[in-house]
């Protein structure tokens, strides 16, 4: 994902509201959410490249997702995929606190990243560019550097999730995902300077990104109830302004009550 954006503990029917943006080049491989047919608990994208996943969730309420750090003078050729780190946490056994305290000791093996981890009990973010922290309750945006940075995508984002969340039922997911359609490109004194020169600094500024060989390639929603029901709704774009697949998932949480 290059952008995350969500509600932890904020709302009075959802424990938490996430929308995210999953930005890549067009000629990567993946598939669209569905649950494994090799690990059936997990639900999520697929990296075809790889094998790993950016986002996804399990029957048991683990979740995770990982957004990269921006950093092009500090890329290792050969690292481990960093899609790894999210499908082994949701395919393991290791609650969100131990299994970001098991990769804290390896994680510089990785090219820079920003690691969502969640469980039922606790919420971290972890970045091997940074430092563990335990969520509280609030409204965060992660994007291509450290949670909450300011930029402009991220303070944008976040403004419009707080807004969003005023509606209820199919009108909360319909605005989320108005919020993550966002095109408006920052103006040049707000942008970030992250060593990609200043064309490409425009191109990723907005929420929503399209350009003729990489931008924007799915938009999801995730919604988990105080209840334990978890909505997850996913589009798919293909360099068109339209998704071309659409997918919908409803499940409830191991132990929720029905």
């Amino acid at each position: 994902m290059c952008l995350i954006l969500f509600a932890y503990k904020m709302h009075p029917s959802y424990r938490l509201i996430l929308a995210a943006n999953r930005d890549e080049f067009y000629d990567r491989p993946s598939a669209p959410a569905a649950f494994w047919e090799d690990k059936p608990k997990i639900l999520g994208g697929r990296d075809l490249k790889e094998g790993g996943t950016w986002f996804g969730i399990t029957r048991e309420g683990k979740f995770a997702a990982i957004t990269n750090y921006r950093d092009p003078t500090a890329i290792k050729t050969g690292a481990p995929s960093r899609g790894r780190l999210v499908s082994n946490f949701l395919s393991g056994r290791k609650s969100a606190r131990s299994y970001v305290n098991k990769i804290s000791g390896s994680s510089h093996d990785y090219n820079g990243f920003n690691l969502l981890c969640g469980d039922n009990e606790e919420f971290f973010v972890y970045s091997n560019r940074g430092e563990t922290q335990k969520l509280e309750p609030g409204i965060y945006g992660l994007s291509n550097r450290f949670l909450d940075s300011p930029w402009p995508k991220v303070v944008r984002g976040k403004k419009a999730l707080t807004a969003a969340m005023k509606e209820k039922g199919d009108l909360l997911e319909t605005a989320l995902f108005t919020v993550l359609a966002d095109r408006k490109v920052a103006p040049d004194h707000k942008l970030p300077s992250t060593g990609i020169g200043l064309d490409w600094e425009r191109l990723l500024s907005s929420i929503f990104i399209k350009s003729s060989i990489y931008g924007t390639r799915s938009s999801a929603v995730l919604l988990i109830a105080k209840n334990k029901r978890v909505k997850f709704v996913e589009k798919v774009f293909d360099r068109e302004s339209e998704p071309w697949i659409e997918s919908r998932f409803s499940f409830l949480i191991a132990g929720g009550k029905k």
